[in-house]
């Protein structure tokens, strides 16, 4: 298999803004090397011939060279006779990423620490566990009594669901990876939301989806009523789009987006359904971050609610996880649909594994019954995640902005400059790993954003404003330096 190709154009649209006072060669490099360390450029990427990247650009042969060889130097890129110039990382070939280890704060990760309530429910399932044993283990759709307690808490939410409505995966990703290659075709268009969670992109990309953005602006400081429209979403392009892109699919995440923290209102959500039903698109809804409402505001119904409402009725998957409101390290996600798509996805679901951890989902049925009571515990960590996070913005950057932030588990900020990337580069050389902005969006946009976790400790959050505060005196004035890294983190 040939190493994936970048296109002098596209190079040049991830570049975006590179251009400063420097020399043209040392500015390329360290951009490129931005977007390598950004995850941007995959590792093992082969990048534009010189005599391209030149030609687009504007620039002489000689000057893409230099820019070339210092990658090659700081072992950013490998140059093999014959097949070009390949992106990767400095430091052994077969490491691990290393997160936020060797004393780093991990700010790339919008997670909360485990539920109170988990090691008694681990407990409890370890000594329920010998009842399964003399069974082979192997269930690739999920312990009947998981799914009568996912179905049930559909139900208490106003979308009455049978067992038999439910998949249970190995965490959200699976399953939105999983419903890409089951109903997208190579070359299908796939509506996204921009910015958005990442490996959501990287899923539909992979099943060969061609992506259609549309913009989530993250509503401003103030009082918002949870039924207004003044949500963030563009109904009307949303509509416009939909009919002239006419994707396959949608991927959307309606309740306190990742990572703006909007929350889409029930009149947008009509309107983009009956768009969506008009044009035969399948709608996916990731509610992974639903639970977590900060100020109370109410919950809205789940999206196939709306479809109903809808004329047409758009096909929904609503797609949940136990990773958001119970931890991270309980690798169970799950999708609610109609039963001909449930069982389209049954079928297609061995190409990649024959079955969920049997004791993560025994821990998970007996969690989700105490929801209610791990999502007061959640809503008083993140207020005061949120509080901190805005007192430390206000004290530290006057200058940045924050928007309304009523749930989720991360702030979308408004920086002024464009310089994400750079800041998040260099706050790796202070002690800090964080995701730019442009790792949530497409085509190098998002340069004026960062996405700054609620989910830290005070501590840990004051910890990480001082080391963007170092780190900014260097992205705001100066090239970028090298950093030199073995692997990157994944952004969750």
């Amino acid at each position: 298999m040939s190493d994936p190709q970048l296109t002098a154009r596209s190079l040049e649209t991830l570049l975006g803004q590179w251009r400063g006072t420097g020399s043209q060669y040392q500015e390329l490099a360290d951009r490129v090397r931005l977007l390598v360390l950004d995850g941007r450029i995959p590792i093992g990427t082969r990048l534009p011939a010189e005599r391209d990247l030149a030609g687009r650009l504007g620039l002489s042969r000689t000057t893409v060279a230099a820019a070339y060889r210092q990658l090659r130097e700081g072992r950013f890129v490998d140059s093999i006779r014959g097949s070009g110039s390949v992106a990767r990382l400095p430091g052994p070939a077969l490491a691990l990423p290393t997160g936020g280890g060797d004393g780093m704060l991990d700010f790339t990760k919008a997670a909360l620490p485990a539920a109170t309530a988990l090691p008694a429910a681990a407990r409890a399932a370890a000594e329920e566990l010998p009842h399964f044993l003399p069974d082979s283990g192997y269930d690739p759709v999920g312990l009947p009594h998981l799914r009568a307690a996912i179905a049930a808490r559909y139900t208490e939410r106003g979308l009455p669901t049978d067992p038999d409505q439910v998949l249970v995966t190995v965490g959200a990703q699976q399953a939105i990876a999983l419903i890409a290659r089951t109903f997208l075709g190579r070359g299908d268009r796939a509506l996204v939301e921009m910015p958005t969670y990442p490996h959501a992109t990287e899923a539909l990309r992979l099943a060969g989806a061609r992506l259609v953005p549309i913009t989530v602006t993250p509503p401003e400081e103030g009082p918002h009523a949870l039924g207004t429209e003044d949500d963030g979403w563009d109904a009307d392009a949303i509509e416009q789009t939909i009919r002239r892109a006419n994707p396959a699919l949608a991927y959307l995440i309606p309740d306190f987006h990742n990572p703006t923290g909007a929350s889409m209102s029930p009149a947008t959500r009509e309107r983009v359904l009956a768009a969506a039903a008009a044009q035969g698109t399948i709608v996916v809804a990731d509610e992974t971050t639903g639970d977590l409402d900060i100020d109370r505001r109410g919950e809205h119904l789940p999206m196939p609610v709306y479809a109903e409402r809808a004329a047409g009725g758009a096909p929904v998957l609503l797609i949940g996880s136990a990773s958001k409101s119970l931890w991270g390290g309980l690798r169970i996600g799950w999708i609610r649909a109609d039963r001909p798509l449930v069982q389209r996805l049954i079928a297609a679901k061995p190409s990649t594994d024959l079955g969920t951890p049997m004791i993560e989902q025994l821990v998970v049925a007996r969690m989700l019954p105490q929801i209610p009571e791990i999502v007061e515990e959640r809503r008083t960590q993140l207020r005061e995640g949120r509080d901190t996070v805005r007192r430390l913005i206000a004290s530290t950057f006057p200058d940045w902005t924050m928007p309304t932030q009523h749930g989720g588990l991360a702030a979308w900020v408004g920086i002024g400059a464009p310089v994400s990337s750079a800041l998040a580069l260099a706050a790796r050389n202070h002690g800090l790993l964080i995701a730019a902005g442009p790792r949530f969006g497409l085509d190098g946009a998002f340069e004026r954003s960062l996405r700054i976790p609620i989910t830290y400790s005070v501590d840990e959050t004051e910890r990480a404003f001082a080391a963007l505060k170092r780190a900014w005196a260097v992205a705001a004035n100066e090239p970028a330096p090298y950093y030199d890294a073995a692997a990157l983190p994944n952004v969750v």
